[in-house]
């Protein structure tokens, strides 16, 4: 993996365009980024301090953005639910070390990513990634990624509803093909819409090699839907 990091991360910052063409969100399309921390770090110390309502509260505020990223990852409802049980355990348990050196979403992130990482390379079967965990499909709520927006194809992408349907399968069966590294990558940047800096951070990796997991990763995932391409195309 850091062999191939290392290969890719110059052919990566020239990559531009391809046969898929996937969002590439600024620092304003992750909302974190631009919302006040100020509330955070009253929560954390009242928490520290042994209020059970802060702590309580910071679950309120930071469950529906993590349940999205596990579960993009996951790829599966009650695997999320149980993955959320542990992570907000861990979270309670580690409170007491945090120190403030990042912000606590960053340090909370860090610890969802790891974790669900951790069981995802677990996991003896790997699964298709269904086309619900890009579209949001089945939630009950808004999508959090437009369908087509989430993860883009070329403008020649057929919109009939046939063709989109095969394509969405096609990419539900190539994000399943991912490793459980660069999955993370790929669900936080194109479909969580989070900066480099952000991942980073999270990872607790260089920018470097977030941008070059993520090249290695489009590539791949151009791979996986050439032949689908091929097929449309030729249509």
């Amino acid at each position: 993996m850091h062999e191939q990091d290392s290969r890719d991360s110059n052919e990566a910052a020239a990559h531009s365009k391809g046969a898929l063409h996937l969002a590439h969100p600024t620092e304003q399309t992750y909302s974190e980024e631009q919302a006040p921390h100020a509330e955070d770090v009253r929560l954390v110390a009242r928490a520290q301090a042994g209020d059970a309502a802060a702590f309580d509260a910071l679950v309120v505020k930071h469950t529906s953005k993590l349940y999205g990223l596990v579960y993009h990852m996951s790829g599966n409802h009650d695997d999320t639910n149980d993955l959320l049980q542990d992570i907000w355990s861990k979270v309670y348990r580690s409170l007491a070390g945090f120190r403030g050196a990042s912000r606590f979403s960053t340090w909370l992130h860090s610890i969802a990513v790891n974790m669900t990482i951790n069981f995802v390379k677990r996991r003896a079967r790997r699964q298709t990634v269904s086309l619900n965990t890009t579209f949001g499909e089945g939630d009950g709520g808004e999508s959090e990624a437009g369908p087509a927006e989430a993860l883009l194809v070329s403008a020649h992408t057929p919109r009939t509803e046939a063709g989109l349907g095969e394509l969405q399968k096609q990419l539900g069966e190539a994000l399943g093909k991912l490793s459980a590294d660069h999955l993370a990558v790929v669900t936080m940047f194109d479909i969580q819409g989070m900066p480099h800096a952000e991942i980073s951070k999270i990872l607790g990796v260089s920018e470097g090699t977030v941008r070059s997991r993520l090249f290695y990763a489009h590539r791949q995932l151009q791979g996986y839907l050439g032949e689908f391409h091929t097929q449309t195309s030729n249509k």
